[in-house]
């Protein structure tokens, strides 16, 4: 091993985190099979056995990370044909694979090193989000009122699945008080068209984790709804756009185009507004869920 060897592959398993959405897979089948050169001996694989050392990875990572999100997306045979050696991390050998001698020459530093950086990647995305299916730790932050306000506000931005999920988490819990109820039906990743939450009273919500600042930016998003929906919900006013942030010129403007706005610290404000811990119990219980619908392994 050399310095120079350790920084590529180390910066190939960056490149593989950095491009992970819901799962994260290449970096998991890249430690298992370095694993098993280290254990065995073996550097030429079958994808059999390629898909096998990756279940067998998968668990280890969920111990070490302590829960099954954002790991454990279902394997394909596309993998190591095509998306391994894109990053160095395979080399394709008529039917089999086989790990590159720059990773085996690394393997016993990346088999330490691998799981750590995991862990970082989703400890940024996600927290303590996993802690949150326990009914004991979300009285823990239901309860006291300032740590449940701050969690609110200081991880609903972090990133576009929080800002979309914790606003459903808060209207939702906010609806339900007046016997109304919204659903999300999609993902994060997904594309839906425009509508983001819906409703049994006829209103749509579109989430965008974004500031809407100019009435140029504004005339550009109102083109885009004008494209997802019919005029006739467009003039009924039942159409709510939930947005990072939104200046007072530009929200008057889109109230005249008959376009609600909900900003972040709306959502904020609330979340400030559940005076019962049961309120906060329910927010809580429905972040988890929608970060489990997206994120719990499908191993």
């Amino acid at each position: 091993m050399n310095r120079q060897t350790d920084i590529k592959c180390k910066d190939a398993i960056t490149s593989m985190l950095k491009n992970s959405q819901t799962k994260v897979i290449f970096p998991i089948i890249t430690y298992g099979l370095l694993l098993e050169y280290l254990e065995s001996g073996k550097y030429e694989f079958k994808d059999s056995e390629i898909r096998k050392l990756y279940h067998r990875a998968v668990f280890l990572i969920q111990s070490y990370v302590g829960h099954k999100l954002h790991t454990g997306g279902k394997y394909y045979d596309a993998y190591p044909i095509r998306n391994m050696p894109r990053y160095g991390a395979l080399i394709v050998i008529e039917k089999n694979f086989q790990l590159p001698v720059v990773f085996r020459d690394n393997a016993s530093v990346l088999i330490d090193w691998i799981p750590s950086e995991i862990k970082k990647l989703i400890d940024s995305k996600i927290g303590i989000i996993p802690k949150l299916g326990n009914e004991t730790d979300r009285l823990s932050v239901a309860s006291d009122i300032n740590y449940f306000n701050n969690f609110i506000a200081e991880n609903i931005t972090r990133n576009a699945s929080n800002f979309e999920v914790f606003s459903f988490a808060a209207i939702k819990v906010h609806l339900e008080k007046f016997a109304c109820k919204i659903y999300r039906d999609t993902r994060t990743s997904s594309h839906d068209k425009g509508v983001d939450l819906s409703t049994n009273f006829g209103v749509v919500y579109q989430i965008k984790k974004l500031r809407l600042l100019n009435k140029t930016h504004a005339e550009e998003i109102l083109s885009e709804i004008k494209l997802n929906f019919d005029s006739e919900r467009m003039n009924d006013g039942n159409i709510v756009l939930v947005i990072d942030d939104i200046s007072k010129e530009i929200k008057n403007y889109l109230i005249n185009m008959k376009i609600q706005s909900i900003s972040k610290d709306d959502i904020v404000h609330i979340c400030r507004q559940f005076s019962e811990v049961e309120d906060r119990m329910k927010v809580l219980k429905v972040i988890y869920d929608e970060f489990r619908r997206e994120y719990e392994s499908q191993i």
